[in-house]
């Protein structure tokens, strides 16, 4: 089986963001970048998969060489090789439009992306994926179990869960549960030095949206203090204050 893994490269969660130019643009000064987590998760259960049934697993970005140590994290875990698409991720439908660039000539069997990228949280490049290779695909997918012919996948839905069955090829987008991210030993750590990584430059694309300005959610403020006998007051700032009633 011939499955490819797109990561995206995110600010690590406890990392403090700012923004520069008047707004406009990330500070990345002092950032630590880290693979998507959900990508992680879509990772380690393509890798299961190739053991189970044997198959290559590569993984895409697209990103500048200052992502190519996460790359290498990825090919430590187990990737087989890797493809970075040279360019600055401008938005989700210029990522989804590389990656199926250089991926509908590869023949994969199986396309993973994480349900989302916690930075941007758009959770629509599964989507954009597959809609442009012709692709049927499968969103926020927590199980999935594959006979190399087609996937049977377990998704959450309102109420409960749903199980699905797709023939490959398709696209996947991972959940939560899907997988435990594997930590890189040093074995995979030495062997990632000598794997391929293939460097592709971007297409040409329009872009379809435009950056306006970074905006910083409000501070939060101090914890206002009710006596327990007091129910009434609460309700009252609930209601009048705050407009939550």
């Amino acid at each position: 089986m011939k499955i490819l893994v797109c990561i995206s490269v995110v600010p690590d969660t406890t990392s403090k963001i700012s923004f520069k130019d008047n707004n406009t643009k990330f500070n990345s000064d002092g950032v630590q970048f880290i693979i998507n987590p959900y990508d992680e998760m879509a990772l380690t259960r393509a890798l299961e998969i190739v053991e189970q049934i044997n198959g290559t697993v590569t993984v895409i970005n697209v990103g500048l060489a200052d992502t190519e140590t996460n790359i290498r994290k990825a090919l430590a875990i187990g990737a087989t090789d890797a493809v970075r698409i040279n360019a600055e991720p401008k938005d989700a439908m210029f990522v989804a439009t590389q990656i199926s660039n250089y991926a509908k000539n590869e023949n994969y069997d199986l396309i993973f992306t994480g349900r989302e990228s916690i930075d941007h949280n758009g959770g629509i490049v599964c989507g954009l994926i597959a809609e442009i290779l012709g692709l049927p695909s499968i969103n926020i997918v927590s199980k999935l179990e594959t006979d190399g012919t087609k996937v049977t996948a377990t998704r959450d839905i309102d109420g409960g869960r749903e199980e699905l069955e797709c023939k490959i090829p398709c696209v996947v987008s991972a959940q939560k549960d899907l997988s435990e991210p594997r930590i890189p030993n040093m074995r995979g750590i030495m062997a990632a030095r000598t794997k391929p990584l293939k460097i592709v430059e971007a297409t040409s694309e329009n872009e379809l949206n435009t950056l306006v300005s970074f905006e910083l959610p409000p501070a939060k403020t101090g914890v206002k203090m009710i006596d327990a006998e007091n129910a009434g007051e609460l309700l009252d700032l609930l209601r009048n204050e705050k407009k939550l009633i």
